[in-house]
């Protein structure tokens, strides 16, 4: 089983930039494709970005310029570097990992975004 612990969620003003991480369990993280989605209350949850294990990248249309997401290996860490925030993106914001082996998807718990002046 793999274990994913997200962190830097937070309050933040429009306009304002978080950074968030998703550490995973493991010494084969460089094998997993990893991904960040968010969900609010009512509607299905949602991919925000992700990155494969070569490090492509893909986002969703409405984070295109404003999310960056990369991933440190030697750390087993994926992160989610989001800027010019707006009230749109308050959420839960969860840490998605594929592993093949044969495939399997695991969550993190979720850290809450909530931009508000």
């Amino acid at each position: 089983q793999v274990q994913l612990v997200e962190s830097g969620g937070g309050l933040v003003q429009p306009g304002g930039s978080l950074r968030l991480s998703c550490t995973a369990s493991g010494s084969l993280f460089s094998m997993y494709s990893m991904a960040w989605y968010r969900q609010v209350p009512g509607k299905q949850r949602e991919l925000v970005a992700g990155i494969i294990r070569d490090g492509r990248t893909n986002y969703a249309d409405f984070v295109k310029g404003r999310f960056t997401i990369s991933r440190n290996n030697a750390k087993n860490t994926v992160y989610l570097q989001m800027n010019s925030l707006n009230a749109e993106d308050t959420a839960v914001y969860y840490c998605n990992a594929k592993v093949v082996g044969p495939v399997n998807d695991y969550w993190g718990q979720g850290t809450q975004v909530t931009v508000s002046s």
